[in-house]
């Protein structure tokens, strides 16, 4: 029987020859300055044949850029540097999305570019440090509680940004709504205290997701855009609180009325977070109503197994993509995959970045 893993697959406006996602994964190899950089172009086309790629986080606006060196989006600079890459990937027969990411609380002002601020939804405080490249490991800072003004333009970056994707040459848009970033900070009530229409219920602390979600998919095209949510994740100081289950089904269903293109479900149970039962999966994908995309710390045989017993449509893989430029003709020939190597994550530079061996 042929491994569904290697099975087309039909993706909004994309064909995809495989079901295998490259995952997002942060990398800081961006400029100081949050600009993309050829060396960038190297790495995703190297990754081009599987079935889609997601970049690492991008962020929408300035106050959206909590991390040393990652990249952005809001600059006529940075969409021709992101051209490359798109060029890079297109070359090679490839489809790539940009993750929009607004860190929110999850930053440091040495991280930002000038005039930008550390904003979240509530005046609170992830705990332990953020690394800085100026003075190395710093405290994280209390969030700005944003004001209705802020949020305003916030929901705008993201639509600006999604445009800006368009003109960059990008195939798709995924919103990164998980891991303990802005998004996710709203849908949480541990990050998320407001009293106004963006807090409260579900209804009040799910309103940021949904328009940022409705004005993308109507600035760019609903079968262009994606979500991705993490679901009893334990980034960044979320922590799953009581009746969260219901709270994502409700989500999901409303995002699901928007036909957007794909939800991206997050399990870092391989990680150490508590996991995402197959049960609140099939859930959330019969709320959703859509292609669904699995991610967490899947080999091919389980991926396999889950696309087989219907419970998802894509598998993503981040570490062993990261590891293994060849990942898809790895894992088609079922042979060895290249050791991870942890310390250079986020270290600028080629090393462990696009040095890793391939087959051959």
């Amino acid at each position: 029987m042929q491994s569904p893993l290697f099975t087309p697959f039909t993706l909004g406006p994309l064909t995809l020859p495989n079901r295998i996602v490259m995952a997002p994964m942060t990398r800081c190899r961006a400029s100081a300055d949050h600009v993309p950089t050829p060396l960038m172009a190297e790495y995703y086309a190297a990754r081009a044949d599987g079935g889609l790629l997601i970049t690492e986080g991008t962020a929408p606006d300035g106050n959206g850029c909590g991390y040393a060196r990652i990249p952005g989006l809001w600059s006529q600079e940075q969409v021709a540097a992101w051209k490359v890459v798109t060029d890079a990937v297109h070359a090679r027969g490839g489809r790539i999305a940009v993750q929009l990411m607004h860190t929110g609380r999850v930053g440091h002002p040495l991280n930002l570019p000038a005039g930008a601020r550390i904003l979240g939804p509530s005046a609170t405080r992830v705990a332990g440090e953020m690394y800085t490249d100026q003075q190395g490991p710093q405290p994280y800072p209390v969030a700005a509680e944003m004001t209705a003004a802020e949020i305003e333009q916030t929901i705008e970056g993201y639509v600006t940004a999604c445009r800006n994707a368009m003109a960059a040459g990008f195939d798709m848009v995924e919103l990164h709504g998980a891991n303990g970033y802005l998004i996710d900070q709203f849908l949480a009530p541990v990050a998320n205290q407001r009293t106004d229409a963006w807090g409260g219920d579900i209804q009040g602390r799910g309103r940021f997701a949904l328009e940022v979600a409705r004005r993308c998919a109507d600035a760019i095209g609903a079968d262009r855009v994606g979500i991705r949510l993490s679901p009893n994740g334990a980034f960044n100081s979320i922590v799953p609180w009581e009746g969260f289950e219901q709270d994502y089904a409700w989500l999901c269903g409303e995002l699901g009325r928007l036909r957007l293109a794909f939800l991206h479900l997050v399990d870092h149970s391989s990680m150490g977070a508590p996991p995402v039962s197959s049960a609140l999966k099939a859930r959330l994908r019969d709320a959703f109503g859509g292609t669904l995309i699995l991610s967490g710390g899947y080999d091919r045989a389980r991926a396999d197994q889950d696309l087989a017993d219907g419970l998802g449509h894509l598998v993503a893989f981040g570490r062993p993509y990261l590891a293994n430029p060849d990942l898809v003709a790895r894992l088609r020939e079922g042979v060895d995959l290249n050791p991870v190597d942890y310390g250079t994550f986020y270290t600028p530079g080629e090393k462990g970045y696009t040095d890793y061996p391939t087959l051959g």
